[in-house]
């Protein structure tokens, strides 16, 4: 999820052969720092100092703390930052849109469909987790201290990491190019012990937000001041694909199944086998000394992916790595607790098979089908929880 802004001047736009507005194409403001191109004499309608007039892009929850910060400069008249706000989004396959244009029309704010993107004149256009390539050069607010985690996915690869340290980074993009340009501002925050993405994302739209606001009061300045970034320290943060949700028990140490329960278990539950069936782990917890002392669990040799019920704290421990997961609920056919799970599955399989071993009664690694097919998956889910 990332914020760009740019300046750009209308309405220069090109048509296409339907009459919707497809690329942009917005001449620079001479004096900004920014690079030239477009049609001569355009340049001249732009504005030196505020107030701006505002084209937003975006989609998420990220973007729409972007939106509703600008907004509110919209409305603060005594400050005079911004006179015209205007909305840009992508279509969405749910009805209701994604949270940038369900906030657009609530404020009653104009709002269009890329490519499409209004007949207006604008000074600055800002770039919220958009997801698409624009031609000329922009202003990126960015939720990582860039260069480290360049891509799609900063924040859930921040916490699958386990960083401990993040940020936001204000920058300028080059034409047609991701996270690539120089930084305008940046500031650095560390990360809440065991937080998860979605709370990350709220604390650094919230930073992001407020920052945005400050670049856009001395927009000149920033433009003329920006640093290049580093060619050091870049790491890259690509999509989430479903099969990222499929738990190796074998290979996964506890607190990397936790850091990828807190980074994609909003978005995609994790999931595993238990007798050919696909068991999705809604509520995961850690297991306390207490448990762990439990002679049931020390006194044996256990196989990853091995479960037991544990009575006392009403939770599955799963065995991984190095050591155990606690499970609260599950989904298999049906939401489950993980007594429910115990009274229904686990305690009936033991009856029926006194004579097993333990070690037969486990999670296994679920082996996805083809990678297109879940890669079209994950987009469309991803799609309809934003």
């Amino acid at each position: 999820m990332r914020v760009l802004l740019r300046r750009c001047w209308g309405p220069g736009l090109v048509r296409c052969a339907t009459g919707v507005r497809s690329t942009p194409q917005w001449p620079a403001l001479a004096g900004l720092g920014v690079s030239s191109g477009g049609e001569e004499g355009l340049g001249a309608r732009a504005r030196e100092k505020p107030p701006w007039r505002v084209l937003f892009f975006g989609t998420d929850r990220f973007a729409r703390e972007a939106l509703r910060a600008l907004h509110a400069a919209r409305d603060n008249k005594e400050e005079e930052l911004i006179e015209k706000l205007e909305v840009v989004t992508v279509p969405s396959p749910s009805p209701r849109g994604l949270p940038v244009k369900r906030y657009a029309v609530r404020s009653q704010l104009p709002v269009y469909e890329w490519p499409d993107v209004g007949p207006g004149d604008y000074d600055v256009g800002v770039v919220a987790s958009f997801g698409r390539l624009l031609s000329e050069a922009l202003i990126l607010k960015f939720p990582y201290c860039l260069p480290r985690w360049r891509g799609p996915a900063p924040i859930i690869h921040t916490v699958l990491h386990g960083d401990k340290v993040t940020g936001v980074t204000i920058m300028q993009i080059r034409p047609k190019r991701f996270d690539v340009g120089p930084i305008l501002k940046q500031e650095t925050v560390p990360v809440p012990p065991k937080s998860t993405a979605k709370e990350l994302e709220a604390l650094l739209s919230r930073l992001g937000a407020s920052m945005l606001i400050s670049v856009l009061k001395n927009l000149p300045e920033s433009l003329n001041s920006g640093r290049q970034q580093p060619a050091e320290g870049v790491t890259y943060a690509p999509k989430i694909s479903a099969g990222k949700s499929c738990i190796k028990w074998e290979e996964q140490t506890s607190e990397q199944i936790f850091r990828l329960y807190r980074a994609i278990g909003n978005i995609i539950p994790l999931q595993t086998l238990w007798m050919d069936n696909t068991v999705k782990l809604l509520d995961l917890v850690e297991v306390n000394s207490s448990i762990l002392a439990d002679p049931k669990l020390t006194g044996q040799a256990v196989i990853p992916g091995s479960l037991m019920y544990h009575k006392q704290s009403q939770i599955l421990l799963v065995s991984c790595k190095d050591g155990w997961i606690g499970v609260r609920s599950v989904m298999l056919k049906k939401t489950l607790t993980a007594t429910d799970f115990y009274n229904g599955y686990l305690h009936p399989w033991y009856q029926t098979n006194s004579q097993a071993q333990p070690s037969q009664c486990r999670f296994q690694t679920l082996r996805l089908p083809a990678k297109k097919q879940q890669k079209k998956k994950i987009v469309a889910m991803q799609q309809c929880i934003k």
